[in-house]
C-alpha cells in the first residue's frame, strides 16, 4: 500500500543547508522543521540545547572567521540566513555590526565556497507604514522605513545588499524573504508583544489594515524558497488582511484611544524612562497602512499559508 504523501515534506531541498541564527525562536521551529529533510548545519553565537540530535550546531558569531571553516569543512549547497537582531536598545554600532556586516560576511562566504542557493530573511516593514502608502504593495516599492524609524535602517541597508548580492553573483540563486508581522506562541517581536496587552493604546481615529503571519508559516516559506529554480525578492503574506479593530476584538482586548500627538508624546517618555519595551516609531504601524502584494510567492514558490486567519491572531495567546 502506498504510502500518503507527508505535507510538510519540502522535496528538492539541497542536501546540506546552513541555517544562521538557528537558535533564536524562528530558528529553533526552521530546525524542526527540516532537521529530517536534509543534513542541517546551526550557526549562532547563542547555544541550542534542544537542538535535533542530527543538527550539527556551532557556537559562532556570523562574523568570525571560523565560520569560514565551517563552510570548507561543511561545504553546504544552500544558507538560509536568519542572522538578524532587532532590539531598539541596542547601540546602533552594535546592532550595524552584527546585522549588515555580518550579512556581508556570510554572504561573501557563500559566493567564495560555491554555495548555490541564499535565502536571506528580511521583512515587508522595509517598506514603513506611511499615510501615503497604496494598498498592496508590490515588490518593486522603494523602501522607505528608514525615513520614519531609524531603528529599521539596519534592516533596509541589509536587504539592499542581498539586493546588489543577487546581481553581482548571478551564478548564486538568492532568495530574499520579506514576510508580513510575524506572530506565535514563542514570538516575542513588538506586534506580538502589543497583541498581548490587556488594554492597548490606539491611536485616535485610525483603524489602519494589518497583516500577520503564523512563525510556522513563515519556516515553511523559507523551505519552499530554499528549493532550487526560484531568485529574487518576494513578499510573504498570511492568510489575509483584517482592520487592526478586529485582530482586538478577536483577542479579546479593550484598547484605550489615544490622540496620536498624546500618545506619541506619552510612549517616548515612557520609552526613555524604561517603562516600555516599544519606541514612539512604533506608533506608524498602529497608525498607517503598510499592506503588501503577496502574489508573486504564490506564482513562483507555490506559497500559501497553512493557518488560518483566526489561528494566526490566536497564535499570540498559545502556550509557548
Amino acid at each position: 500500500m502506498a504510502r500518503p504523501p507527508d505535507p510538510d515534506a519540502f522535496p528538492g531541498i539541497p542536501g546540506t543547508v546552513c541555517v544562521t541564527g538557528i537558535a533564536g525562536n524562528l530558528g529553533k521551529q526552521l530546525a524542526r522543521l527540516l532537521h529530517g529533510e536534509t543534513r542541517l548545519i546551526g550557526i549562532d553565537r547563542r547555544p541550542f540545547r534542544e537542538a535535533p540530535r542530527d543538527l550539527e550546531h556551532h557556537t559562532l558569531d556570523v562574523r568570525k572567521n571560523k565560520v569560514e571553516e565551517v563552510f570548507r569543512r561543511a561545504r553546504p549547497e544552500a544558507l538560509i540566513h536568519l542572522g538578524i537582531m532587532h532590539d531598539p536598545r541596542m547601540p546602533r554600532s552594535e546592532a550595524h555590526g552584527f546585522n549588515v556586516v555580518g550579512t556581508h560576511k556570510i554572504l561573501d562566504i557563500c559566493a567564495r565556497h560555491g554555495v548555490r542557493k541564499v535565502v536571506v530573511l528580511s521583512s515587508a516593514n522595509v517598506y514603513g507604514p506611511h499615510p501615503d502608502n497604496s494598498n498592496f504593495l508590490p515588490e518593486e516599492a522603494p523602501l522607505m522605513a528608514a525615513a520614519r524609524q531609524p531603528d529599521v535602517a539596519d534592516l533596509v541597508e541589509l536587504d539592499i545588499y542581498a539586493q546588489s548580492f543577487v546581481w553581482r553573483h548571478p551564478e548564486v540563486e538568492t532568495v530574499i524573504l520579506r514576510p508580513v508581522h510575524i506572530v506565535g506562541p514563542t514570538v516575542r517581536n513588538a506586534p506580538s508583544n502589543y497583541l498581548r496587552l490587556q488594554r492597548p493604546l490606539t491611536v485616535m481615529g485610525f483603524d489602519p489594515m494589518v497583516q500577520l503571519i503564523h512563525a510556522d508559516d513563515v519556516c515553511r516559506a523559507l523551505a519552499l524558497a530554499i528549493r532550487p529554480g526560484s531568485r529574487g525578492i518576494y513578499n510573504v503574506v498570511g492568510p489575509g488582511e483584517v482592520p487592526l479593530s478586529a485582530v482586538l476584538r478577536e483577542l479579546g482586548r479593550q484598547p484605550v484611544p489615544v490622540p496620536a500627538f498624546l500618545l506619541r508624546r506619552l510612549l517616548r517618555q515612557a520609552f526613555e524612562s524604561r517603562l516600555t519595551s516599544f519606541p514612539p516609531e512604533e506608533l506608524d504601524h498602529i497608525q498607517y497602512l503598510c499592506a503588501v502584494d503577496g502574489s508573486r510567492a504564490v506564482r513562483d514558490l507555490g506559497w500559501a499559508p497553512r493557518h488560518t486567519l483566526r489561528e494566526t491572531i490566536r497564535s499570540v495567546l498559545a502556550p509557548a
